[in-house]
């Protein structure tokens, strides 16, 4: 009796609204991770890089080729997080736990894909600024 009463339209809603919120606060960080991406890309392909420095056009193609990668993971992650957003109106027409359990299984494997993702990017960004850091090129007055 008390499995019915969690499937009331009410608690449904309340799930379905939960669900739905994070699957919003996921895009907005890939939408921000897609800006940082411009800005590293930028910065990369910029000739703000003392040209003397060992290495360098080897150390930034690596960095641009593994921002083009995580370009191409941002893309199918959020077309994920779409299709999954999309299918939580599905949700209303669960009648059981098996059937709520397999949506909040694959809310929670994307959950899992976005952190780490998010991580991924963070160490990439933190290469590239350390290693930029120390071969700007320095402004002489």
């Amino acid at each position: 009796m008390k499995d019915e009463n969690n499937f009331t339209k009410t608690n449904q809603a309340k799930k379905v609204e939960e669900l739905y919120y994070d699957c919003q606060h996921w895009k907005s960080k890939l939408w921000f991770v897609e800006d940082e991406s411009i800005f590293l890309e930028h910065l990369l392909n910029s000739y703000v890089f003392e040209p003397n420095t060992p290495n360098l056009f080897e150390r930034l193609q690596d960095y641009l080729e593994r921002l083009k990668k995580s370009k191409k993971e941002k893309t199918a992650l959020f077309q994920r997080i779409t299709k999954h957003e999309s299918n939580l109106v599905g949700m209303f027409d669960c009648k059981n736990i098996t059937c709520d359990l397999s949506f909040t299984r694959k809310h929670h494997t994307i959950q899992a894909e976005v952190v780490g993702f998010v991580e991924t990017f963070q160490f990439l960004k933190a290469d590239v600024f350390n290693y930029a850091g120390g071969i700007l090129k320095k402004r002489r007055p």
